[in-house]
């Protein structure tokens, strides 16, 4: 009997050790993100290429913009190469918990729901969700998209905008959804809709670049912040990300990319 219990009790003292062991074993192999991405050699940015001037194809069928200057200096600083991997926007969360990317960096609005699922930076631009129009509309205020067709990009925080602001949301005609912003503003030019919902920063810029005849309404639907995401448990490699940034800010590298691309700094990193 005293055989029996003391090898019982072997057993269950094995049992405990190993059960610690794999605790620690755990432990150990807990956050491994940067050191991954070192030893890997390649940044992986996901993007919406047709999301100007933050990432888009140029007519040299490049992968360029503000987004992209920022993410090749963050990954030179590292020591790793730099990818820009074009997706679905609509399935961007999935790109990333899949691995096929190692972050999503291309004007991503940080919302309490991305908050949830995803591990950000701090904010490293501010934004506004705004209505574009026709010059020949008619159109001067958010009430005036009473019973219009408005457009916005699948996927986007267009929708979270229109959503969150009730009046509004509750007097447009119908919601049309677009691929991407691209498509939704030429769509806009022909007569199909009557506005569309995008970024402030995006309007702008596309206005400005193409000349087209639209008008961005003062009135924004939503104030907004760009940051980085990557997935929840990558705390290491954001925190680096982060940290690189500010470094940048510092010396002045993002204030000379703000400025090739906007005219004027508006960078917040640190701010």
């Amino acid at each position: 009997m005293k055989k029996i219990i003391k090898t019982i009790a072997l057993v269950v003292g094995a049992a405990i050790l190993f059960g610690f062991a794999g605790c620690k074993k755990v432990e150990k192999t807990g956050d491994n993100s940067l050191a991954d991405l070192k030893s890997r050699g390649k940044f992986i940015l996901g993007l919406d290429a047709s999301f100007p001037p933050m990432g888009y194809v140029n007519d040299a069928n490049e992968i360029v913009g503000y987004d992209i200057d920022l993410a090749k200096e963050v990954a030179k600083r590292m020591g790793v190469d730099f990818v820009a991997q074009p997706i679905d926007w609509d399935a961007k969360e999935m790109e990333l918990k899949t691995g096929k990317i190692d972050c999503i960096w291309n004007g991503f609005t940080m919302t309490e729901e991305r908050k949830a699922a995803l591990s950000f930076t701090d904010a490293y631009l501010n934004n506004e969700q705004v209505v574009v129009v026709r010059n020949d509309s008619g159109i001067k205020n958010l009430s005036d998209m009473k019973g219009k067709l408005v457009g916005v990009q699948s996927g986007s925080s267009a929708q979270e905008a229109v959503d969150g602001n009730a009046s509004f949301s509750s007097s447009i005609g119908k919601i049309v959804f677009f691929k991407d912003n691209v498509v939704a503003l030429n769509d806009l030019d022909i007569g199909g809709i009557d506005g569309v919902v995008m970024d402030s920063v995006v309007a702008n810029y596309s206005i400005a670049q193409t000349g087209k005849p639209f008008t961005v309404l003062s009135e924004p639907l939503s104030k907004e912040e760009y940051g980085i995401g990557f997935r929840k448990e990558d705390v290491k490699l954001r925190d680096e990300v982060q940290k690189i940034l500010k470094e940048m800010q510092a010396d002045g590298t993002v204030t000379a990319i703000a400025l090739k691309w906007f005219g004027t700094d508006l960078s917040v990193i640190g701010k």
